[in-house]
Parts: structure tokens; C-alpha cells; sequence
């Protein structure tokens, strides 16, 4: 049997259905997956392990058996946890199908196979009862089914149901409770992530469109590494706010709820955005405490536990308000059964305000469906932009004929403001077209650009109004790109396109090349990392399984990461390994190259940061990946715009610095398919 599975296809820059076996799906999801991360979690499972205990105790303090369910078992961990503590029987729930296979392994394989009955259904269809998945109700419920927002991947409606059908009255539950916190802030850095802001074009003024400046955005969550936003890129205007707690003991309701807690303004400014996370008590006293709090709120920032499966989530508001110093505000937060979002009121106003609260917030511009959050960053960055604007400059003339080919850009806004005699921009998608049209309107520029929604080899001349194009231009975006050299689809469009182009055409890039340096990174080899053993319980049938499962496809492949997240070290020099030449067409045979790159710095080696740089004409280029030389240390400063790429090797490598080692790359570019193959090795000398 054959599955269809979604692929970027970078010759046509359109997401293809490709027909894959039947395993590819399975091995991609438990590939991709994150379990390692969890389970090399120390804090995490140290506090889940003494609530667990705590929890044990308490009930067989009352003279009573202690019975577990434990929903999302994943690896079995927290169920052997409580046999090990004490508890005489557990059930535990496991939907998805290769996990639960895993944890029936590990149980067997820790010999607690007759304390520990592995449920491979969804918490909702598990039955009680004597011929039932469980014989009796549980007095201990234990889960982990949290995510960076505690309530997306379902936790509440699991709760409701399981104290409804599957749990006793007055049960105990690790975690005990859940409390959201959440603080107010300004920052044109996080803003910029949800709101176009005006662009500064040779002393012209690009404004948004108003539609965009009233819309709520995208509903969905930012969740991010904020540990690695400095608190110097936002100002605080409330203190640290609990907004709600959630009790596991009791039945939990997954209706629709609100909340607000009333502050004082510490300082004035315009609120743009919610800083949200969460902690556990994993018992009643709230002594065992499982924070997600970012490092920076940690007295010795360093200490701070890290963890990819947690992180902390950022909310922007429907719209910036001016706050005053020592103002009375109200913050509110609403919840559904998956998600939240936040409002701001003026004390005074709550009450009035209480009776039409504020749904979850949808996008009514547009905007934000066609422009993900790094991608309004992207068009709000000055710097950035000037780059494209100094290329620009340096190629038009008064009677020039433009043609972009990008996802939704401005370059072909810019192009008109700089007095191109004609410019057209092909467009992917009729919702970015209305933007971009939205963006003309607003500033008066309506007709100033001809928006064709039309492929790229499908143009013709007649459609260029007999024109011939003078110059090509893209950033390139493309919003089906995953990896950094899918926007080599940019090429194939300068292909397709020739016979429209003028002679001596300028095209804007001239250039790409791939660049790539070895990195030891400082927490997101964890992900990738086999466990072995985790607290004193042996979990490498759960390694194995991954390990297939890489086998299977991923090893062989790198995997998107926006690594200004994920601090790394670079232990090798970085160095373009391939160059494309976008003045030239796409040539029909492979592209290869090998080389090696020796280790400098002193480390552990665990993978390779792959990026694209665009040479936008001989003295102007942006880069995808490093946007500063690397440090002597080796620190490494990311692009927040793109996802660069990483190679995880198989095994880490401890590198001396001495330069007598040196890891090894072979590329090969494959014109038919516009990927890029590679493989690394690492030698000593």
C-alpha cells in the first residue's frame, strides 16, 4: 500500500503529493518527533518523579491501593516511576501506535509488565469495567499532555473526560495544578513580528494598509525560545500577572472561559504584547514546582532548565494602546478548549467591557495568511530592506521593465517608487495579490505595479503588454520553502522566463551560494540525542525506534531550525561550498562538490548549519544564516527571518581544535529535481 505525503518541490514551487510507502508517514513522525528531548528533560522528569512520590504516599497513607492512569504514557516512564514508588497497578494510555509498541518494549524490558497494562487507545475511548480496558476506576492520575500554550494538544477536554469516566471522585493528580502567567510589554522587536510598519524608501513613506493595522492577526500561538530575546529588546509596563490556575484533582471544564487580573502600570508606553507561560505544582502544597519560565527570570540565568517540548508563548494584542506609569489596567485572558488569547482593558472600562468579551482573534486582512510571523519581521527590517533598495538602485533606470517573481513581496512596490518605467510581479496566490494591491492603494500607488497571477512559464509577451523584460528581480521568497535552497526555485522561474528577458537583462540576485560550518550546539543536540537510560530506567528500545526511523529517510537529510533560538558554536570556519549563477540558466547536469573543513576550536561537533546568501549585484548580499562574522569564541549570531538548515550527525564528535581533524562534505545539486544531496564524515588526521 502507497501513501501520499507532501513535498516542496523546488523546480515548480508548489508543495507536490508525492507516492511514498506506506512506512514513510510512520517513520517521518516518529523521526521528527521530540521524545528525546522529553526524556533528557532532567528537570522535568526529577519533579514528575518526586510528585509522584509524594502522590503514593499520600494515598497509601489512607489505607488504600493505589491504581494509576496514566494518559499519554508515551516510553512508560511515568507509570514505572509509580510502580517504583509504590503503586500496585497502572494504566497507561497511549494513542498513537509505534509509541505504545515502544512502551510495551520498555515495561517488559524493566520487568514491570505485570504492574503496567499499555492502552493503545485515545483517553476518550478507553472503557471501565470487568471486560473493560481497565477494571476499575483509578485513584492516581498522572499525564503529560501539555504543550507550549499547557491547553493545544487537548488537555482539557482529556481531563473533563477522564474525571467523568475513568478516575475516582477525590483522586490525586501529578501534576496537581497548572498556573498561567503572563506579563505586558513593549517591543518593536516582537511587534514587528505581527504588524507591517511603514518603510522609509529614498525619502518616499511606504505606509500599510489601514485593513492591516485593525486586524487582530493570525489566531494562532508564537511560541518561541524566549530565553533567547533579550530583556533589553521589550520594556515591562505590568508586573509578572497570575492569570489562572487549573486544579487536576477536580473535574476540569474545557467550555469557554475568561479571567482578568487588575495591575498597576510600572511604566508607560504602548502595549503591543503578552509574555505567557506556565508551571506545574506537581502537589497540593505547590513545594515541587516544574517552571517554564524563560532564563532571564532566573536568578542565575544559566541554571535555568531547557526544554524544546515546553517553551514560553507570545501574544499580541488586537491592537497597541499608549498606557501611563501608575495607570489601573485590566488584563483578561480567554480560553476555549485549545487555546488562549488576551485583551487589555482600562480598569474602569472591565466591568462594561466583561459583557462583550473579546473573540479569539481571526485574521480579516489577509495579511497574516499570506505573511508568517518571521516573514512580517523579515519586511520589517530596515536594514534589509535598504540592501534591496541600494541593489535596486544600482540597476534602474527611468526606462526599465521589471519583472518579480517572490510570494508576496514588496520589492516590486519599491521598484515603482524608485521610477521604473513598468513593473509586473507574478504572484502565487490570489489573497497575496490583494494585499500587495491593498499595499498600492493605501499609498496611492494603485496601478503602479500589474499584479499577474500567473506561473512563471506560462507568461508570455502578450501578457507583458509586448515588453521585454530589463530586469528580473526576487528576494527570493517562497512560502512552500522549508529548507533555504528551496528558494532556488527563484532560478528555474529566471529559466522559464528567458526568452522574455531583454539582452544583457540585469536579474536581481545575480548569485546564491550555500554556505556551511560545523557547530556544537548548546541544547538542540537533545532532541536528536539517544537516551540510554533515564532515571535509572532503560529506554533504548525508544532509541532503536528512532533510530530506524532515521534510517529510514532522515539521516541522509537536514532538517529545518531557526537557530537564533538554539545557541550553537561554530568549531570550523564557515565557507560556501556551492555557488548558482541566476544570470545563467539552470544547467541540465548535477552541480557537485567536495571538500573538508578543518576543526579549529575545541568542542563537541554535533552536527552541520547549512544557509543561503543572495548576492543581490557585486557589492550588496543577504544572508539567510550568519548576519555577523563568528566571534573568536565561535559564537554564532542567526538570521531571525529564515530557518537555516542542520545536519544532526550519527554520532557526536570531541574535537581538539588542533586542525588535525576535519569534517569531510560531498554536495551534488540535481538540476531534475532542485534538491541538493550531501553527506558528511568526519576524519582525524
Amino acid at each position: 500500500m502507497k501513501t501520499f505525503c507532501g513535498r516542496a518541490n523546488p523546480t515548480t514551487g508548489a508543495l507536490d503529493w508525492v507516492e511514498e510507502s506506506e512506512e514513510y508517514d510512520y517513520h517521518q513522525e516518529i523521526a521528527r518527533s521530540c521524545y528525546a528531548d522529553m526524556l533528557h528533560d532532567h528537570d522535568r522528569n526529577e519533579k514528575y518523579y518526586q510528585g509522584i512520590r509524594a502522590a503514593v504516599s499520600r494515598i497509601k497513607a489512607r489505607g488504600e491501593r493505589v491504581v494509576v492512569l496514566d494518559i499519554g504514557t508515551g516510553t512508560g516512564l511515568l507509570s514505572m516511576m509509580a510502580v517504583t514508588a509504590g503503586a500496585d497497578f497502572c494504566y497507561a494510555v497511549e494513542v498513537f501506535k509505534p509509541m505504545a509498541e515502544a512502551a510495551q518494549c520498555i515495561v517488559k524490558k524493566n520487568s514491570f509488565s505485570d504492574k503496567i497494562k499499555i492502552i493503545n487507545k485515545h483517553s476518550s475511548d478507553v472503557t471501565v469495567g470487568p471486560d473493560g480496558d481497565m477494571h476499575e476506576k483509578a485513584n492516581l492520575l498522572i499525564t503529560e499532555l501539555f504543550d507550549t500554550e499547557l491547553i493545544g494538544e487537548g488537555a482539557l477536554p482529556s481531563y473533563e473526560h477522564a474525571h467523568q469516566n475513568l478516575v475516582k471522585a477525590g483522586c490525586e493528580a501529578v501534576p496537581h495544578r497548572a498556573t498561567v502567567y503572563a506579563q505586558l510589554v513593549e517591543s518593536e522587536l516582537l511587534w514587528s513580528w505581527a504588524q507591517l510598519q511603514p518603510v522609509e524608501v529614498e525619502g518616499a513613506r511606504l505606509v500599510p494598509p489601514p485593513a492591516v493595522g485593525r486586524c487582530a492577526g493570525a489566531h494562532s500561538v508564537c511560541d518561541i525560545q524566549l530565553s533567547q530575546v533579550s530583556p533589553t529588546s521589550f520594556t515591562l509596563l505590568s508586573p509578572l500577572c497570575t492569570m489562572f490556575s487549573v486544579d487536576f484533582s477536580r473535574p476540569v471544564s474545557s467550555a469557554f472561559q475568561s479571567h482578568s487580573t487588575r495591575f498597576v502600570a510600572q511604566s508607560g508606553g504602548r502595549a503591543q504584547v503578552v509574555l505567557s507561560w506556565w508551571d506545574l505544582d506537581m502537589d497540593p502544597s505547590g513545594t515541587i514546582v516544574c517552571s517554564m519560565a524563560p532564563s532571564w527570570m532566573y536568578p542565575q540565568p544559566a541554571k535555568a532548565p531547557w526544554r524544546d517540548h515546553w517553551m514560553q508563548s507570545v501574544y499580541f494584542l488586537p491592537a497597541e494602546s499608549q498606557v501611563t506609569e501608575q495607570e489601573e489596567l485590566s488584563l483578561t485572558v480567554c480560553h476555549d478548549d485549545y487555546s488562549l488569547w488576551y485583551s487589555l482593558q482600562p480598569h474602569g472600562l472591565q466591568d462594561a467591557e466583561a459583557k462583550t468579551l473579546p473573540s479569539r482573534p481571526c485574521c480579516i486582512c489577509q495579511a497574516h495568511l499570506v505573511w508568517t510571523r518571521p516573514r512580517f519581521g523579515e519586511l520589517n527590517d530596515r536594514r534589509r530592506t535598504g540592501s534591496y533598495v541600494a541593489a535596486l538602485r544600482s540597476v534602474l533606470s527611468e526606462d526599465s521593465v521589471c519583472l518579480s517573481v517572490s510570494d508576496g513581496s514588496l520589492l516590486p512596490v519599491f521598484a515603482h517608487m524608485l521610477g521604473a518605467k513598468k513593473v509586473f510581479s507574478l504572484e502565487n496566490s490570489r489573497m497575496s495579490k490583494q494585499v500587495i494591491e491593498e499595499v498600492l492603494e493605501a499609498n496611492s500607488k494603485k496601478g503602479g505595479v500589474e499584479l499577474l497571477e500567473i506561473r512563471p512559464e506560462q507568461l508570455s509577451s502578450q501578457d507583458l503588454g509586448g515588453e521585454q523584460i530589463s530586469l528580473l528581480m526576487g528576494e527570493p521568497y517562497f512560502s512552500t520553502s522549508l529548507l533555504p535552497w528551496h528558494s532556488l526555485f527563484f532560478w528555474y522561474c529566471r529559466t522559464a522566463l528567458a526568452g522574455l528577458l531583454r539582452p544583457g537583462a540585469a536579474v536581481l540576485p545575480c548569485s546564491a551560494s550555500l554556505h556551511v560550518v560545523a557547530v556544537e550546539f548548546q541544547n538542540l543536540w537533545r532532541i536528536r540525542a539517544p537516551c540510554g537510560t533515564c532515571e535509572g530506567f532503560d529506554v533504548t528500545p525508544m532509541d532503536e525506534m528512532v533510530q530506524r526511523s532515521l534510517d529510514f529517510r532522515e539521516s541522509c537529510e537536514a532538517e529545518p531550525h531557526p537557530l537564533w533560538e538554539y545557541p550553537c558554536r561554530a568549531l570550523t570556519q564557515s565557507t560556501a561550498v556551492m555557488t548558482f549563477d541566476f544570470t545563467q540558466c539552470v544547467p541540465q547536469q548535477p552541480i557537485s562538490s567536495r571538500g573538508s573543513l578543518p576543526f579549529i576550536r575545541a568542542g563537541r561537533c554535533h552536527g552541520v548549519a547549512l544557509w543561503m546568501e543572495y548576492h543581490l549585484n557585486d557589492d550588496v548580499t543577504v544572508s539567510g544564516g550568519l548576519i555577523q562574522p563568528i566571534s573568536e569564541q565561535g559564537d554564532c549570531e542567526w538570521s531571525r527571518h529564515r530557518k537555516q538548515g542542520v545536519y544532526f550527525l550519527r554520532s557526536a564528535w570531541d574535537s581538539s581544535g588542533d586542525g588535525r581533524a576535519v569534517v569531510s562534505y560531498s554536495f551534488t545539486f540535481e538540476p531534475s529535481l532542485g534538491d541538493i544531496k550531501m553527506d558528511f564524515s568526519i576524519t582525524g588526521q
